[in-house]
């Protein structure tokens, strides 16, 4: 189709494009193999690039959130998929004469036709969502550090984008129809058969020479775009499946530090280069979609943390900074100079949900917990409340400051022996009590209620007692690495010594983090939540919940941690539902769920300046779904909604342990017996 010059000129272009675009691709590799080691993110290579293709292929991801706009989208991404061979096939004809009609070229003729008028549709529908009618989650709130170039940044890379495929797919259509003016329709390109109409007028060697300018202006236009590829948002097209491969398997199981490694000079991350090589794609891989703002608890409420400005502001930097820092040289300032501030650093809760709903596997929140290392263990530098906590557990082994000799003050009041493990070494069950249920007044509460349990089940258990102590969650989501080290390594050692069947625990924070990170220190153990426990005992028979009475209605609120960090969301619906509860779910519910605002040790500070608390806006919510029972399954979500419920209100705030407990006292009642009462 094009002439010998148009060849020559097509070649000359390609190579610059490719060899302009090749830097802007070769900078970022460089860039990111500058990161830091990441253990296991390169083991099962074959299921994890499976597992990436079927996440890319399907969307799922991106379909978690906004249907529509998810819609809009992936007519864009199927049909710029297909574009690929597309492309492809118009340099073949325009280089090499092939005339790809008739035939088996029917079935790609009309899936590429069809597929332009998807991706038209769909960007034209984006580009109205961004533009001209603006949607509320694109702006960021007046206390969200923003990197200087963000600005004015967002929308014009935005409006290059669109632009670009609108341009790009519509002068390949124009082209298409070009073609078939003079050629004539073709009943497997009915989108292109239909614009034909527009050169039906011209000559033929008009529509001759419009076909060659609009593919000329089809593939010229990826030509000039390619070297721009590196710098925009589009990249995420390319570098958000990557992403996706080497993603981690649970992100909320954060990475140790070796303190033995004498090469370390620091530890944590004050500055791009500290962070490990899946960090550094991030910002790569975002998409700039916003919708992990959506669903932050620290933005919602109003505060200065935006997870999505943290991850753009790091984009920003690298277009800055790009060929220097993929040369080795160290970025020019620290993060806290441009992706952040002290306030919004401190403001997570470490709830996950950010990464639960990113569509490209992005890990911001292990971007804060890294900060927050360096802050706390190269300039000692955190808010001063948390020191309490500090102290506490590096003296008494818990974050209250109590003394150890009061580990088992919770037991007092009960009519029966709570068995520890200096009386029965080996348990079928250790129940860890935890800090919480051990010294808080009110979550002592659950601690007695589960005993009850137990003993009314007939377990061979037991518990620590003054030996135990604090799993080190707080002060490991708080950058305090050392301490938990400390600690972890302290109580591997006790429970390695008890090595139990099983080991219950009523706080979700207790069960992550010795189920999911103990292991680092070599502790593996099968480790329940007590709603999961609970669930068997009556499965199996063991407990009889049978309820008294049935249809009174409760909601039940999702722990951050028993449910996004580890997948339950069930058990302890079952266990509400097997006492004749009717359960009313709250809006955002499972996966969605939306924090307390106790995680991350924000129990253990001041809340950062916002709108409102974070339980303020939680517990608005699971009042407003009429229940008269608020069920939780931690000591600190029941903490924080009781914090927040008046006197006067009728919501009656309880862990799922209380609940079977009081139904079981409710049966012994009614059957004039103060014995347990067993399956």
């Amino acid at each position: 189709m094009l002439t010998i010059w148009e060849k020559i000129l097509f070649i000359l272009a390609l190579a610059a494009s490719a060899y302009f675009g090749g830097i802007g691709f070769y900078n970022i590799y460089r860039a990111v193999v500058r990161g830091k080691p990441a253990p296991g993110r390169l083991d099962r290579l074959p299921e994890r690039i499976g597992r990436a293709l079927w996440l890319f292929i399907t969307q799922q991801t991106v379909f978690k959130q906004r249907p529509l706009v998810s819609t809009l989208h992936a007519m864009t991404f199927y049909g710029f998929m297909y574009y690929l061979a597309v492309n492809l096939v118009d340099v073949l004809e325009g280089m090499f004469g092939l005339h790809a009609r008739g035939g088996w070229w029917n079935p790609y003729n009309i899936l590429a036709d069809l597929l332009t008028a998807s991706v038209l549709i769909g960007i034209i529908g984006l580009m109205i969502r961004r533009f001209v009618l603006p949607a509320p989650e694109f702006t960021f709130n007046p206390r969200v550090r923003l990197h200087e170039k963000v600005a004015a940044g967002i929308p014009r890379d935005s409006a290059i984008v669109g632009a670009f495929i609108i341009f790009h797919v519509g002068s390949r259509l124009l082209s298409k129809a070009a073609q078939l003016a003079h050629e004539g329709p073709d009943p497997y390109q009915p989108v292109a058969s239909a614009v034909s109409h527009l050169f039906a007028g011209m000559s033929e060697g008009g529509q001759i020479v419009m076909e060659h300018v609009f593919w000329w202006f089809a593939l010229g236009s990826i030509l000039a775009f390619i070297p721009y590829f590196p710098r925009s948002k589009h990249i995420h097209l390319m570098i958000s499946a990557f992403k996706l491969t080497f993603r981690a398997d649970k992100p909320g199981v954060l990475d140790p530090i070796d303190f033995e490694d004498e090469s370390a000079e620091s530890f944590g991350v004050a500055k791009l280069e500290d962070f490990s090589w899946p960090r550094l794609i991030d910002p790569y891989a975002c998409i700039m979609c916003n919708r992990c703002a959506e669903v932050c608890p620290a933005n919602v409420t109003g505060k200065s943390l935006n997870p999505a400005a943290l991850i753009i502001n790091e984009r920003y930097e690298f277009n800055d900074i790009l060929p220097s820092f993929a040369a080795g040289e160290p970025s020019p300032r620290p993060l806290l100079e441009f992706a952040l501030d002290e306030d919004a650093l401190w403001s997570c809760t470490t709830c996950m949900a950010c990464v639960e709903t990113c569509p490209v596997g992005n890990e911001q929140m292990l971007h804060l917990v890294d900060i927050r290392r360096e802050r706390v263990l190269m300039e000692g530098s955190f808010p001063a409340e948390l020191q309490t906590a500090f102290r506490g557990m590096e003296r008494a082994g818990n974050p209250w400051g109590i003394g150890q000799e009061k580990r088992l003050d919770w037991a007092k009041d009960l009519d029966f022996e709570v068995p520890t493990t200096a009386e029965n070494p080996h348990p079928e069950v250790l129940y860890w009590v935890g800090c919480a249920a051990s010294y808080d007044p009110r979550a002592q509460k659950i601690a007695r209620s589960m005993a009850e349990i137990l003993n009314a089940a007939g377990v061979d258990w037991a518990v620590l007692g003054t030996k135990e102590k604090c799993t080190g969650d707080s002060a490991r989501r708080a950058g305090n690495e050392y301490l938990f080290f400390q600690l972890a390594t302290e109580n591997v050692a006790t429970l390695n010594e008890v090595n139990a069947g099983v080991i219950i625990t009523t706080c979700p924070h207790c069960l992550h983090t010795i189920g999911n990170e103990y292991p680092q220190y070599g502790g593996q153990y099968r480790v329940v939540h007590h709603s999961q426990f609970i669930e068997e005992l009556i499965d199996s028979g063991r407990l009889d919940v049978k309820p008294l009475e049935r249809g009174r209605k409760a909601t039940f609120h999702d722990p951050c941690y028993l449910g996004r960090h580890n997948g339950e969301y069930e058990a302890p619906r079952d266990v509400v539902g097997e006492l004749g509860f009717v359960i009313e779910e709250p809006d955002r519910n499972r996966e969605n769920g939306f924090c307390c605002g106790a995680g991350g040790a924000q129990f253990w500070k001041e809340e950062a300046e916002g709108a409102e608390r974070i339980s303020e806006n939680r517990y608005r919510e699971l009042k407003g779904t009429g229940a008269e029972v608020l069920a939780t399954a931690c000591p600190f979500c029941m903490q924080m909604f009781e914090s927040e419920a008046s006197e006067e209100e009728q919501v009656v705030v309880r862990d799922i342990a209380e609940l079977v407990a009081e139904e079981l006292k409710k049966q012994r009642t009614y059957l004039g017996s103060s014995k347990p009462v067993l399956g």
